[in-house]
């Protein structure tokens, strides 16, 4: 690996400077991705290896992250399982025929990710080679918990009523659907492990939504059992539960090398809390990227001396950059990382 930083970083070893990359990087605020998307559809995208590949590799070449992500969808695994998905321009996936009862958990296939997904690890192979060693590639996929979620609402949803009458009427029909997403998850993540990538993250979106009872019993559990069942060698796991601040110590202790933060947590105070267990993402305010550079380079020091010296830091966004950013507010940000951090590598100059 010509850059291993990111990897590094996330098994808290010694790097001279703190790794970057964006979640959601490989999307529409680049025009070159644009261009490829006017093309082909989001979910032809996803099932073309070739075009998957042409899209992750981009960021690393335009603006200079430390690690890619194979462009893909959390939801490939409920369409391989049987439930068919539209992504929708502005409002995002919406399976026109939720799942609601048990008839519907039981028409759920058991899927075999070598043959159902297959298009998937092809694009991992196929990135692979495109990238040459140059960063790490990163697979992923949500939570058993955040896919059941949007298989359940059927679309995005703002109050959540349909996963919430779900899981309090009837939760053992819940526990059964997350089990075999669960399964179908560490499988996933195996096979893309198997392909090629470097790294995966879970991404459990949906998770801040629970109480703090109902995230240990519908999520947090489920994503442990995912982690344990990983076929992984040193491939690290990176867990992103956004809007869960309160499980910080369980989510340590989950089995995951990197605990992914949304931007409202402070990154020295959680260090204090977990950081001598696992390395931290994140976790600046994916909106800062409206501002102009020198307010990007103030929140970038700001940051980076929060988490202070020492290692296991990764440089990221608190949650998805968003599809109307400048493409030069990107790679500015991803320069004054590599620039400022050096500075707090060496030495934290206490006028920032």
């Amino acid at each position: 690996m010509v850059n291993d930083l990111f990897l590094r970083a996330c098994k808290r070893l010694p790097v001279d400077r703190t790794p970057v990359w964006i979640m959601r990087q490989a999307g529409r605020y680049l025009p070159e991705y644009r261009a490829v998307r006017e093309k082909a559809d989001f979910i032809t995208m996803c099932h073309t290896p070739e075009l998957a590949a042409m899209v992750t590799t981009q960021p690393v070449e335009i603006i200079d992250v430390d690690a890619a992500i194979i462009f893909s969808d959390i939801l490939v695994i409920p369409e391989a399982m049987g439930m068919k998905f539209e992504m929708l321009e502005n409002r995002g996936p919406v399976f026109h025929r939720p799942l609601r009862n048990g008839n519907d958990a039981d028409a759920l296939r058991i899927i075999d990710p070598e043959k159902d997904l297959k298009f998937v690890l092809d694009a991992v192979s196929l990135t692979k080679k495109t990238l040459r060693g140059r960063v790490p590639l990163i697979g992923f996929s949500g939570s058993p918990w955040t896919l059941l979620t949007y298989m359940v609402e059927g679309k995005g949803s703002k109050n959540f009523s349909h996963i919430k009458k779900f899981i309090y009427n009837n939760p053992s029909l819940a526990h059964k659907v997350l089990g075999k997403l669960a399964d179908a998850t560490a499988d996933y993540l195996s096979a893309k492990i198997e392909a090629g990538v470097d790294a995966v993250q879970i991404f459990d979106t949906w998770g801040g939504i629970l109480t703090q009872n109902d995230f240990e019993e519908f999520s947090l559990y489920y994503i442990t059992k995912v982690i344990s069942q990983i076929k992984r060698t040193d491939e690290p796991v990176i867990v992103f539960s956004k809007g869960v601040h309160y499980k910080l110590e369980a989510l340590a202790n989950s089995g995951a090398d990197v605990i992914g933060l949304d931007w409202t947590m402070e990154l020295g105070e959680v260090k204090k809390i977990i950081g001598n267990q696992v390395a931290l993402q994140g976790n600046m305010d994916p909106t800062m990227l409206y501002a102009g550079k020198n307010k990007i380079r103030e929140e970038v020091k700001r940051i980076l001396v929060s988490f202070g010296e020492g290692n296991g830091h990764i440089f990221n966004l608190g949650h998805g950059i968003l599809p109307d950013v400048d493409p030069e507010n990107a790679k500015a940000l991803v320069q004054f990382v590599k620039e400022e951090s050096k500075i707090v590598h060496g030495k934290v100059d206490k006028k920032y």
